[in-house]
């Protein structure tokens, strides 16, 4: 049973960006999701500007991990920021941090670190083990 802290509009859209924009890979919730001038820092490399590029960010990895799945561990709220702990998992089914496909499942955990401006994200900075991955990669590599 959700609290009633977890029910404001930022942690609402926090849960709408990984439930239907990421896990159904649903892109057109960018709009309802991002303000227009948002900015986007990601641990799998890329630095984007704007709703188009973040959009192109999410083909990426959806190629590489077409099941690419978000879950929520928890979430802290304060002002116009939002944290979640997270985790992220998929299919290893393309290139991904250089490494060729394996076909094996892949899991690491996260954090996503929110701002909000006008009731959107403004800005968006996830923060992920890329060295638990990249291990995982490599591994199904030799195996």
């Amino acid at each position: 049973m959700a609290s009633a802290q977890e029910a404001t509009p930022q942690k609402r859209l926090v849960r709408l960006f990984y439930d239907e924009m990421w896990n159904k890979a649903d892109k057109s919730r960018i709009p309802e999701i991002f303000h227009s001038g948002f900015s986007f820092r990601g641990s799998l490399g890329p630095v984007l500007l704007g709703r188009t590029q973040f959009a192109g960010y999410v083909d990426d990895v959806v190629k590489a991990l077409p099941d690419f799945r978000c879950e929520i561990l928890e979430m802290v709220e304060e002002a116009d920021r939002v944290v979640a702990r997270m985790r992220f998992s998929g299919t290893h089914r393309g290139r991904l941090l250089g490494v060729p496909a394996s076909g094996r499942p892949v899991a690491w955990e996260g954090s996503a670190h929110f701002r909000f401006r006008d009731g959107r994200v403004c800005e968006l900075w996830v923060l992920g083990d890329l060295h638990g991955l990249r291990l995982q990669l490599e591994a199904a590599q030799v195996s």
